[in-house]
């Protein structure tokens, strides 16, 4: 691992303590969990099925009776 080094606003190094204390962990180990959390859910990309239900009709709500009985 390579150490690297973070500045924190003093309020989260505040909850991070807490957290530390809370959770029986180090701030070093949450703050590779916060990262390693943030990576994943970065990586995650949207299902194919996201959008297949785009019409290009911008005004479909309001045209809903005409289009659909026409």
């Amino acid at each position: 691992m390579k150490p690297t080094v973070i500045y924190l606003p003093q309020e989260t190094e505040q909850v991070l303590e807490q957290l530390s204390a809370q959770g029986g962990k180090t701030p070093s180990e949450i703050i590779q969990e916060a990262i390693q959390l943030y990576v994943v859910n970065k990586k995650k990309k949207l299902p194919k099925c996201v959008g297949m239900g785009k019409s290009g009709i911008y005004n479909l709500s309001e045209r809903v009776d005409e289009l659909l009985y026409h």
